[in-house]
């Protein structure tokens, strides 16, 4: 069972006093947390790509390169990697650098984006949003595995048996595929043959085993080993010494970032009410102390089958030493019992 972080590098306005911390900071505090959670004993860190003043992760392989050249275990992925406004051939050769840095600890996670904003400053039309994924995606995965290709497709120039340099480490570079839940997307992956990440984020965690199902029976029926197939999960979430300490720090800026989502896309308020249903037992929001994590976390790998956990640290802007403190003790507390219990039930 891996642990580890996600972040979106988040620039939002500390909710005491209004301060916004600079882009440039922010992404120097980002490499001090990858590197914190490497020496911790974390598995596994992504950075997501966004193109919106709140958030300061345009480039994550940049970021990761930086984190890749100062820790020495810990995988290091993009959370996600928004493929359909992209350029395949650049995002290989940029985590191609990072496994080469990182001697072999890359990853990509592939994902449509929720986000919006790197359609249009990347030129590309919102109604293509569904053909531009599939057409990347295929031409990533060519990329992978063959040094020289010819492809063809309709939204990118062609390319005539031509060379992509640098190979990685890596043979073949892992390529997850992130999905919101969405089925058409689950399935994709799964006749792909390509590890599944879920951004489980409201709701019960528990509704989205259907979903790990019908991915486990999409692979089979691609011919694809299911047992070889990790699973991972991706869901908000702050661990401090006390339940109490966890909650009353987290609220405020979650529920701010929630609050200006929501005004852009039509949702209710975001309470205080809907905040501590969420982090009951049955919630997606994995905040509180050690024990509770942790047993929230080994209740979602019981009746979901994921295979990763990364904790969404933080939401919206914290001071750093209380993300450095919580990425200390999901080191350090939380990920030995998880993976205590978990190893014991394969025994």
């Amino acid at each position: 069972m891996e642990i580890g972080i996600s972040t979106f590098v988040e620039t939002t306005p500390d909710v005491k006093t209004g301060k916004v911390i600079s882009h440039a900071e922010r992404i120097r505090e980002v490499v001090e947390e990858i590197v914190l959670a490497d020496k911790v004993g974390l598995d596994v860190f992504g950075v997501g790509e966004h193109h919106r003043e709140d958030f300061a992760a345009s480039a994550p392989a940049v970021i990761l390169a930086a984190a890749a050249a100062k820790t020495s275990k810990i995988r290091l992925t993009s959370a996600v990697t928004v493929l359909s406004s992209d350029d395949p051939v650049r995002v290989f050769q940029d985590f191609a650098t990072v496994d080469a840095i990182s001697n072999g600890r890359a990853e990509i996670m592939a994902g449509r984006g929720s986000f919006i904003e790197s359609f249009p400053l990347f030129g590309y039309d919102l109604q293509d949003y569904n053909e531009l994924f599939e057409e990347k995606l295929e031409l990533l995965l060519k990329i992978r595995d063959s040094e020289k290709i010819s492809w063809k497709g309709g939204h990118r120039p062609a390319i005539d048996n031509l060379g992509v340099y640098p190979r990685p480490v890596q043979n073949p570079l892992p390529v997850w595929i992130g999905s919101g839940g969405n089925s058409e997307s689950v399935i994709r992956a799964g006749l792909l043959g390509l590890p599944l990440v879920l951004a489980i984020i409201g709701g019960s965690p528990i509704q989205f085993a259907p979903l790990v199902q019908l991915y486990k029976r999409a692979a089979a029926q691609g011919g694809h080993d299911v047992s070889k197939l990790p699973i991972a999960s991706h869901s908000h979430g702050f661990v401090a010494e006390t339940s109490k300490i966890a909650a009353d720090k987290f609220f405020k800026p979650t529920q701010h970032v929630m609050n200006v989502i929501g005004r852009e896309r039509g949702w209710g308020h975001y309470g205080r009410e809907t905040f501590d249903a969420a982090r009951s037992f049955e919630g997606a929001l994995y905040v509180g102390d050690s024990d509770t994590v942790a047993k929230k976390i080994i209740h979602l790998r019981k009746n979901v089958g994921i295979t990763r956990f990364m904790l969404h640290v933080p939401v919206g802007s914290m001071p750093h030493e209380d993300v450095m403190k919580a990425i200390k003790l999901l080191g350090t507390e939380v990920a030995p019992k998880v993976r205590e219990e978990v190893a014991s039930w394969e025994s």
